[in-house]
């Protein structure tokens, strides 16, 4: 029976009975070494009738072993992997070692794990527990973390337990909610003492609750060590000090009793880690040890017997076993252990026993480590790669190889989403070698870890210095780092540092014609903007088109095409490339990705008049980037977000909040100032508009797609009667627009300045040059009706702004088509029905939306769940709340909304 844990049982039971009722629910439980965790959870799955019951725990000696926690939990199941997506099934038994092949994104596992749990809770709730989480293997957790993050309508309940202080849990484990178990009121500990050793007297047992502080395994064992000492003891037990201290003293004394061939048969237990009774006992008999040696410690209650499995009965057994073994101890029983380890199913765990028995160097055992990094690595667990190769390198021999495992190392750390570690083997790599190629790499690592740590122009300082280093030897990896270095100051605003990069590309001796070198003509014309605008659009479109042929693989460089496509006004272009892009690394399961290829999307969609479909894009990225902890993507997502106009309320509230995170990223900051200078320019605030504007237009970003703001500047001006100011930055633009063809908004800037039958001929210009620009165009038609309007040509201003008004409303902008009304309220217009409250879009959050274009395509719920990363009854719980807001009962009725979507 549980003592003194009713509250906690209460919440976890709130849990279990959402996922009875179809809402899933994830919990994390807390606490310190003893305070009842595992204790909890045993009554959490007893108390869980009609669940299907999946168990995992980390295993403190297979935190190196990439999915090996995962492997635990969901190989039962592996019958069911048949029923998953083609990719995620695949990723599993990679990742299982069930079938060759790597894993291509570690995420993928995650969305992999979250379909395999909603099939196992299509017939009954399942209750998913996890004990002792910070010993899982970092893939392991990751994939559980992202499946309990993305948990939506399906009856599944998780529940994490977590020991404080045993192990750094990642932080963006914190979106789960949290029970921290506290230690025992009194009364309830009082109980538990007496429960466990009742002849206690009350002196003992009232200095053994002063000192357990509530902690049931100190009270329990502390309790029966008291009861017994007078048969073992002259003196008092030893108290004072931690509790988890306390409760190991208790179990050394317990081990100290044991005869010495139990003590090291213990050791072997406790080395390998893996319950396993048979290699357990092999192992022992190379020592000179058998199964009878077990006997006393089975008797003690130190460890537990179940069939073919051999475990401690609790975790700190093993840690004390383990820590008070000596030295020599330790190295034969890891000796032991890989010798019976034969056969290339268990090479992983050989190689790791064979390192831990190492004494100094030894190139044969660091080899072996550099083979199970490699496998982890096929296997998608960048972190037991970055393990596997740091302990290799202190295993070598010489500098050099040392230095080569190190630089392994530190871009495994990185990829595992570890950049402390990667920016420390990094150093230490780069300082033990003078191979250039090594150093470059090292220092190319420092700077993208620098891109979060410190600022986007200390990647491009850095980015660049390693790329000096090789542009003469190895120019394609240069171009790589160069890519980054221009980028990375471009969302810097380093002018600069961007020349400087440009005047690296130029050396670097690429193929004429290869992908590279398509890149760097594409760089070095953006890095030559805006004076050289006219020379510069024909290369950029060239590389758009160029990723769009397939002549371009890299996903860094193809979505960069996609930037400089929007920067040159190739915006169907760069959104086609981007889509395609998208559909790619979706089917492909390159999760990691996905958030890079959507901000620009995004972008694109919203300078094109698709505001819904680039709030699709922007939500879905900004959704998957706060899951797997992007935070300067989340970032640069929320300044899209803000520049989005249907719904203005929410992102002016947000947007003072993102401009002071986006400070780093001034490019990033300038997108979402753009946005609040648009909703001050809709709800007629030209002066706070202006304020905004002239800041996006004079800052640093202003030659890139934030050009783009000029027109809107220029409105800001003259409405708020400051038509010098309207003229400050359309020289600039108007090379721009010459040099892109994009001169639409050029004719309605001249508009605006201009007086009499002028005006009137560069409206019509205007319109008739915006082409598919629908936002643009009715932004147009809403200037030109109000000026018709003022000029008494009432119904050619009727026309005009009700056709914004309807354009306006389809589109999703709501505070311009407002504005539009109010002006045909001025003309005595009071339409009855606002045409936009037609239209079912507007009626679909963001994730409905996406579900609703992908079924209205032909995809099933199945498809649709692969390719957004939920689970199949998320999506069809998204569908059952999108028809009736779409005025459709069945799903064949989509089809009618394609040409709408």
């Amino acid at each position: 029976m549980l003592i003194g844990r009713d509250r906690e049982r209460e919440r976890v039971a709130g849990v279990l009975e959402g996922a009875r009722s179809g809402r899933s629910g994830a919990l994390m439980i807390r606490g310190e070494a003893g305070i009842g965790k595992t204790s909890l959870i045993e009554q959490v799955a007893a108390d869980a009738t009609g669940m299907r019951l999946v168990r995992g725990a980390g295993v403190e000696s297979e935190t190196e072993l990439p999915f090996s926690g995962l492997h635990l939990m969901l190989y039962p199941y592996a019958d069911r992997f048949d029923a998953l997506p083609g990719q995620q099934a695949a990723a599993l038994r990679s990742a299982f070692g069930l079938a060759a092949g790597p894993v291509s994104d570690r995420f993928l596992i995650g969305a992999a794990t979250l379909t395999l749990l909603s099939e196992l809770a299509a017939d009954r709730p399942v209750l998913c527990v996890v004990d002792d989480a910070q010993w899982l293997d970092r893939a392991s957790l990751d994939a559980l973390l992202f499946a309990a993050r993305r948990l939506g309508a399906d009856p599944i309940a998780m529940i994490f337990t977590v020991r404080d202080a045993a192990a750094p849990f990642p932080d963006h484990g914190h979106g789960l909610d949290v029970v921290r178990l506290e230690g025992l009121e009194r009364a309830a500990a009082q109980d538990l003492v007496d429960a466990h050793a009742p002849g206690l007297t009350v002196p003992v047992r009232e200095r053994l609750l002063d000192e357990a502080g509530g902690n049931p395994l100190a009270l329990i064992e502390l309790a029966n060590a008291l009861q017994s000492q007078p048969a073992r003891h002259a003196g008092p037990l030893p108290v004072g000090g931690q509790v988890g201290g306390r409760v190991q003293e208790a179990f050394r004394l317990q081990l100290a009793e044991m005869p010495e061939a139990t003590r090291l048969l213990l050791l072997v237990v406790a080395a390998d880690g893996t319950a396993d009774l048979g290699v357990v006992l092999r192992a022992a008999e190379t020592l000179g040890l058998g199964a009878a040696d077990l006997g006393p410690a089975e008797e003690a209650r130190l460890v537990v017997l179940d069939g073919e499995e051999v475990r401690f009965r609790h975790p700190l057994i093993r840690a004390v076993t383990y820590q008070n073994a000596t030295h020599h101890q330790r190295i034969a029983v890891h000796a032991a252990l890989a010798g019976t380890l034969g056969g290339d199913e268990h090479a992983d765990r050989r190689a790791w026993h064979l390192a831990a028995a190492a004494t100094g160097p030894d190139e044969s055992v660091a080899a072996e480590l550099e083979r199970a990094a490699r496998r982890a690595g096929d296997r998608g667990g960048s972190a037991a790669v970055a393990a596997a190769y740091e302990r290799a390198a202190r295993l070598s021999t010489d500098a050099e190889g040392k230095a080569r495992r190190l630089v392994h190392a530190a871009r495994a750390a990185y990829d595992a989403g570890r950049p402390d570690a990667a920016t420390r083997l990094a150093a230490e790599a780069a300082h033990l070698t003078g191979d250039d190629g090594v150093i470059a790499e090292a220092t190319f690592i420092r700077a993208q870890v620098a891109y979060e740590r410190t600022s986007p122009a200390a990647d491009a300082e850095l980015a660049l210095e390693g790329a000096a280093l090789i542009v003469d030897s190895d120019p394609e990896q240069a171009v790589s780092m160069l890519t980054e270095a221009v980028w990375a100051a471009r969302d810097a605003g380093a002018h600069d540092l961007v020349q400087d990069a440009v005047a690296l590309l130029s050396r670097a001796k690429v193929p004429a014609g290869s992908a590279k070198a398509l890149v760097a003509g594409g760089l070095i014309a953006y890095g030559r903007l805006p004076g050289g605008a006219s020379g510069g659009v024909v290369p950029m479109r060239a590389l758009v088109e160029a990723a769009r042929a397939g002549d371009v693989e890299d996903v860094v460089e193809r979505i960069i095409a996609g930037f400089l496509g929007l920067i040159v006004a190739d915006d169907r272009g760069a959104i086609a490339l981007l889509e395609s892009l998208a559909a790619e690394v979706k089917a492909q399961g390159a999760l990691g990705w996905l958030p890079y290829v959507l901000e620009p999307l995004a972008i694109g969609r919203l300078l094109l008049g698709d505001l819904h479909g680039a709030e699709s894009a922007a939500s879905e990225g900004l959704s998957l980037a706060a899951d797997i902890g992007m935070d300067m993507q989340v970032t640069a997502l929320k300044c899209v977000t803000v520049r989005l106009e249907s719904d203005a309320g929410r992102s002016r509230s947000m947007g003072p909040g993102v401009l002071r995170q986006a400070e780093p990223m001034p490019a990033n900051a300038a997108l979402a100032s753009w946005g609040l200078g648009l909703h001050d320019l809709a709800d007629g605030h030209a002066d706070a508009a202006l304020e905004h504007l002239d800041a996006v237009c004079s800052g640093p970003a202003r030659h890139d797609v934030l050009i783009r703001a000029v027109p809107d500047h220029a409105e800001a001006a003259v409405r708020a009667g400051r038509p010098d100011l309207a003229r400050k930055y359309l020289p600039a633009f108007e090379a721009w627009a010459a040099a892109t063809s994009f001169t639409a908004l050029v004719s309605r800037c001249r508009a605006l300045l201009s007086d009499g039958d002028d005006a009137d001929e560069h409206y019509r210009a205007a319109l008739s040059l915006h082409g598919d620009h629908a936002y643009d165009a009715a932004r147009t038609r809403l200037l030109y009706g109000e000026w018709l309007r003022r000029r008494r040509r009432r119904t050619e201003a009727r026309t005009e702004l009700t056709s914004a008004v309807d354009a306006f409303d389809r589109l999703g902008a709501e505070r311009w088509a407002e504005r539009a009304r109010a002006e045909l309220e001025a003309l005595g217009d009071r339409p009855a029905a606002r045409a936009g409250d037609a239209d079912p879009l507007k009626r679909l959050t963001p994730q409905e939306l996406q579900v609703v274009r992908l079924a209205a395509a032909g995809l099933s719920n199945r498809e649709i769940a692969a390719q957004l990363y939920l689970s199949p009854r998320t999506v069809g719980h998204h569908l059952y709340k999108a028809y009736p807001k779409i005025g459709v009962t069945r799903r064949m009725e989509l089809a009618r909304l394609v040409s709408v979507i």
